[in-house]
């Protein structure tokens, strides 16, 4: 008599895994056929290099058959067995971190069967790596729908990547359905948080710091509210772009849906006097200039810069495929407050590419950023790609994790050795979160999606995954103390502007405009 121990779903509470002994009379199946390729798996685990703290890599066996079979290895040692009639594989939990605590950097293989008719066909391995280096245990995004006329209904989650959990930090269902957006942290810091509401009297800009949750103001008299945020490391500051942002559509484009930055400038908000200054080597009448950066040192501010909106039109001739935003940088300096001279990294123009969305590493030798034909927003752009640029080098190149639709808005891990990045490469329609593990010596390797407990999420969930940014562990304040504090305004903290800051007729972007109105 022939005794085998498997593991078979039963289909009771979310299709627990339980282990049964079979017996019965010797097996009458056929011997097992090896098939020289690769088995189709959903989403592609293979050939991936992941954190030893990651969720388990649940997927689904894309090939047909009656019966599936996934053996996890380690050298000669069968560390985990699945067997079932549907192909979808879920790792129990435990065995599963086990499994990478054990192969810290090392490596495990997937031997994969399915059987048809009786026999049983066995694939190549599928061989994936187990990095040394954790990733950041939490990633923040903002969920919303890809239709941009579906945009009230969205919200901002925290993700523990080490597991399944996802929990909200404000979901605007507590805030009349409006706007919410660039969320930002410092550093990785989940405790030195930002994020924008735009409409209604929730509106304004709130500020997660030491334990305290404030409602600022940021618009004067010289610019509209701050935009897009970039925390210094001191903690003390907060650069942002000021746009006038508006929908662009494209006559005949395989993205149609565009945004175009008609007027833009940098300031810097002080937190603790709540003052906002600038240059004019920053804010410049002739340029618009966007998406700040700052170096881990806090000496140098990055940014994206072209020549004025007005410039591209040429009577009734919009030339909005010359739209190309340069690199630039600016040295700072936080004690005297006082700006160095401006210095052009990358031009747009040499390599024939918009620059947008720089990132600069914790350790300060790369930036990565986006690449796309034109324009200012990638993620409408299936030509946007990532690159790395080396700031001792000045060398540029196109990073190997590209696809053939948008890859967009990045960020590191707190060690340097992970970044998450959007992408729209499994369906062309909506930003799924995407991460990679990065060598030293600036090479990535083959990206991997944010796991989910049920591997066929991702075909079902309609949908987009907004700003992904990795942090070093959970926001702890509830949503109930980010909706109070919005709709607190006699709390809020209207920013001055500096003196030495001269007035224009109009603020940038043409009319004034405050993101939160009077009392």
């Amino acid at each position: 008599m022939k005794v085998r121990l498997i593991l078979i779903p039963l289909l009771l509470l979310g299709a627990i895994l339980i282990p049964l002994l079979l017996t019965g009379e010797a097996s009458t199946e056929k011997v097992e056929q090896a098939i020289n390729a690769f088995p189709s798996i959903y989403p592609d685990y293979n050939g991936v290099t992941i954190p030893p703290n990651i969720a388990p890599l649940n997927f689904i066996i894309q090939e047909e058959g009656e019966a599936y079979r996934a053996v996890v290895k380690t050298g000669q040692s069968d560390v985990i067995k699945l067997e079932n009639r549907d192909g979808c594989m879920q790792f129990p939990m435990r065995a599963w971190k086990q499994l990478l605590a054990d192969n810290r950097g090392g490596e495990y293989t997937i031997e994969i069967a399915v059987k048809k008719e009786g026999t049983w066909h066995t694939f190549k391995p599928i061989t994936n790596q187990i990095a040394n280096e954790d990733i950041d245990s939490f990633l923040v995004y903002r969920l919303l729908n890809s239709a941009y006329t579906r945009w009230s209904e969205m919200g901002i989650y925290q993700r523990d990547v080490e597991s399944f959990d996802e929990r909200p930090i404000i979901n605007n269902h507590a805030t009349e359905g409006k706007c919410m957006n660039c969320h930002s942290f410092n550093k990785n810091d989940p405790q030195t948080m930002m994020l924008h509401l735009r409409g209604g009297s929730s509106s304004g800009t709130l500020i997660l710091l030491n334990d305290e949750v404030r409602k600022v103001n940021t618009a004067t008299d010289f610019n509209r509210a701050g935009a897009y945020p970039a925390w210094h490391p001191s903690s003390k500051m907060i650069a942002f772009s000021v746009n006038k942002l508006e929908m662009f559509f494209h006559g005949t484009a395989q993205e149609p849906r565009d945004v175009l930055d008609r007027g833009s400038d940098i300031i810097l908000y002080f937190i603790e006097n709540n003052l906002v200054t600038t240059s004019p080597l920053v804010a410049s009448v002739d340029r618009m200039e966007t998406f700040p950066a700052w170096s881990p040192d806090g000496t140098w501010l990055y940014f994206c810069s072209c020549p004025d909106f007005a410039s591209f039109i040429d009577g009734d001739d919009f030339r909005y495929e010359d739209i190309l935003y340069d690199l630039y940088r600016i040295p700072y300096n936080l004690q005297t407050r006082e700006w160095g001279e401006l210095e052009l990294v990358l031009a747009g123009a040499d390599v024939g590419k918009s620059i947008t969305m720089p990132r600069i590493s914790p350790g300060g030798t790369y930036l990565m950023c986006c690449l796309a034909n034109d324009g200012h927003f990638p993620i409408y752009k299936p030509s946007s790609e990532l690159y790395l640029l080396n700031l001792e080098t000045r060398d540029l190149r196109k990073l190997n994790i590209n696809s053939d639709q948008a890859d967009t808005y990045h960020s590191w891990s707190s060690n340097g050795r992970w970044f998450v990045f959007s992408s729209k490469r499994l369906d062309g329609l909506m930003a799924r979160p995407f991460f990679a593990y990065f060598e030293a010596d600036g090479t990535s390797h083959k990206p991997f999606i944010l796991p989910q407990k049920d591997p066929r999420f991702y075909q079902s969930f309609l949908k987009t995954y907004n700003r992904p940014e990795l942090v070093a562990g959970p926001v702890t304040v509830r949503p109930q103390v980010f909706v109070k504090t919005a709709y607190d305004n006699s709390r809020r903290f209207d920013a001055t502007l500096d003196p030495k800051v001269a007035v224009r007729d109009q603020p940038v972007g043409g009319e004034k405009m405050y993101n939160i109105a009077p009392n």
